[in-house]
């Protein structure tokens, strides 16, 4: 929702996706969430941007090898920087913009993305997370006007260290009931 609050030509682009794929005469589903490629680009640009745990879990050598001219020898445990990956700009153009359509229409495949893992320890609940976002950040915005407080970004200045990564800030917004959408919203 921050980085929607600090671009509104992305959160406009959203909200308009939803009115045209969902309307506004019912509550966004599960099923509508493959309707909507705009919603996927955003959640997977902000898990790109800031990926909820920066280390991904440890991983160790099977044999000696080496990586980018350093020599690993076996046995070495390997920690993978996903934050560090993800900001890469020899694999991503302009990396600390936020730019959801640089996925639009699979342009980011075969770009490293590491938000859930990689290979046998990805996690497992890869699936269900993208699909819970989705519908709880889609509903979100199918359902509320949103706009930051005062005239400045919203600070996404971020802290913690290994495991996870939080806003050191929390975000504060204001929001608003759609008028729109203030039938469904009375059939809760």
């Amino acid at each position: 929702m921050s980085l929607l609050l600090n671009n509104p030509e992305a959160l406009k682009k959203m909200r308009d996706e939803i009115d045209t794929q969902v309307g506004n005469e019912r509550l966004l589903e599960e099923s509508d969430l493959s309707n909507l490629p705009h919603l996927q680009c955003v959640i997977t640009e902000a898990l790109r941007m800031y990926p909820t745990t920066p280390l991904l879990l440890p991983h160790e050598s099977s044999q000696d090898c080496s990586v980018g001219g350093f020599h690993i020898p076996r046995g070495m445990m390997l920690l993978v920087n996903a934050y560090a990956v993800h900001r890469d700009p020899k694999v991503w153009e302009e990396p600390t913009k936020f730019m959801p359509e640089r996925f639009e229409g699979g342009k980011g495949e075969g770009k490293l993305m590491l938000p859930f893992g990689m290979g046998r320890r990805r996690c497992p609940g890869e699936g269900l997370a993208m699909r819970v976002v989705g519908l709880a950040l889609g509903t979100l915005i199918q359902c509320f006007e949103w706009e930051g407080i005062g005239k400045e970004e919203v600070d996404m200045t971020t802290q913690g260290s290994g495991l996870a990564l939080a806003k050191a800030i929390p975000l504060e917004a204001m929001y608003r009931p759609r008028q729109s959408m203030l039938d469904a919203l009375k059939k809760l």
